[in-house]
């Protein structure tokens, strides 16, 4: 499938886009911990603030990308993060880099973030036929697999290492890579016929809503992204507190420990593109929620900045990676088969807002329970509601799902 040409560039473009994704995840934050000695409540501020967006541009962005073409989104929402993350450096360059230009920075990146991920999952659909799917989305995923590999260790080195405009640099580097890459992509797409472009945003979007909560397995799915995506932004506040703060380690190791999520979720991909076929599409993610989050329950059992704590650590985010992104790349198909392709943009943005709209307020929850409970403490029973997500999926039709694709 990648033979094609398209489909490479968008392939490659979208590997870029999410090394420059990931590596700001943790150059923004860690900016704002070690250069400008953030505290709990702030940081999670800061990270309520970079997906506030999700909530509140999901389903217009969703409406707004079902009536143009996903190639020209997925370039605008590139080249607008590059001038975002360049104010970072040209700000720390002139000395008036502070919390205030990093919120706005972490605002507009999360909004263009938000255009850019409903355009390229629309994308690949107007690309392939349905039964390249799988594979589509297992190539797609694996490559922000590799990202979640070089993207954090990338992100976090350069930080500790080098300086803050040079880290939102190279971050902005991306970006411009995946724009020129997209930007080449040349084959038409289908798009709504003139009535349906010239309906009102209003209508669009609750045609969007109506499908996602009229259909028991895509509500489901929506149901089990917003408890899972709310707890794990709690986790991930307390978790980017706790590895510098409480096994003091250093923002090249915090770097490394969460790369090792990346090789899991590689491996998590290739296994997506063929076990939901051998085991059924339900036993898949229900078994592969459960593992994926259950893991994370042992991180806060962990004591010292040895190298033993770095493996231990590693270990627990491949395994991590493997299991989480097993669940997305097969549940992402299982989306895709059952949405029509004039709706793509909408449903995906209407699962992403339920999904993820709650994100902000899981990252505000995860330095409530920092403050209030200590950082291991409260890392403990942010994990523990992970286990809200493969819960909704065990109770849902999505558990019943066999070895083939729902038409």
């Amino acid at each position: 499938m990648l033979g094609d040409r398209d489909v490479r560039l968008l392939w490659a473009g979208q590997t870029a886009s999410q090394f420059g994704a990931q590596a700001g995840q943790v150059v923004l934050p860690l900016i704002a911990v070690l250069a400008l000695d953030a505290s709990t409540g702030l940081l999670g501020a800061l990270r309520a603030l970079e997906q506030a967006p999700i909530l509140l541009f999901s389903l217009f962005a969703g409406a707004w990308v079902d009536r143009r073409r996903t190639r020209d989104v997925l370039v605008l929402a590139d080249l607008g993060r590059v001038l975002a993350l360049a104010g970072v450096a040209l700000a720390s360059l002139l000395d008036v880099l502070g919390l205030p230009v990093l919120f706005g920075v972490a605002f507009l990146v999360g909004v263009l973030g938000v255009y850019f991920d409903v355009a390229y999952q629309a994308c690949l659909v107007r690309l392939v036929e349905r039964d390249q799917l799988a594979r589509g989305n297992s190539a797609l995923e694996g490559s922000r697999s590799a990202a979640q590999t070089g993207g954090p260790a990338l992100g976090g080195a350069l930080v500790s290492l080098l300086s803050a405009p040079v880290a939102a640099l190279a971050s902005a580097l991306f970006f411009a890579l995946s724009a020129l890459s997209i930007g080449r992509i040349r084959r038409p797409e289908p798009l709504p016929a003139a009535p349906e472009r010239a309906a009102g945003l209003g209508r669009q979007i609750l045609e969007g809503l109506r499908l996602v909560a009229g259909h028991p397995a895509l509500r489901a799915v929506g149901l089990a992204s917003a408890a899972f995506q709310f707890s794990f932004a709690a986790v991930m506040t307390v978790y980017l507190l706790f590895l510098p703060r409480e096994l003091c380690l250093s923002g090249a190791a915090v770097g490394l420990a969460l790369a090792a999520t990346g090789p899991g979720a590689v491996v998590g991909s290739l296994l997506a593109a063929r076990l939901p076929g051998k085991l059924g599409y339900g036993k898949v993610l229900v078994g592969a929620a459960v593992l994926a989050d259950g893991v994370l329950l042992c991180v806060p059992a962990l004591r010292g900045s040895g190298a033993v704590t770095v493996c231990l650590l590693m270990g627990l985010n491949f395994v991590f990676g493997v299991f989480s992104q097993l669940v997305d790349v097969t549940v992402m198909a299982v989306r895709q088969a059952l949405t029509p392709v004039h709706v793509q943009g909408r449903v995906v943005a209407t699962i992403n807002f339920v999904g993820m709209g709650l994100t902000p307020l899981g990252s505000l929850l995860g330095g409530v329970l920092a403050e209030a409970l200590g950082l291991r403490a409260g890392l403990f029973v942010a994990a523990a509601g992970l286990a809200l997500s493969p819960l909704c999926m065990a109770l849902s039709p999505l558990a019943r799902l066999g070895r083939r694709l729902p038409v």
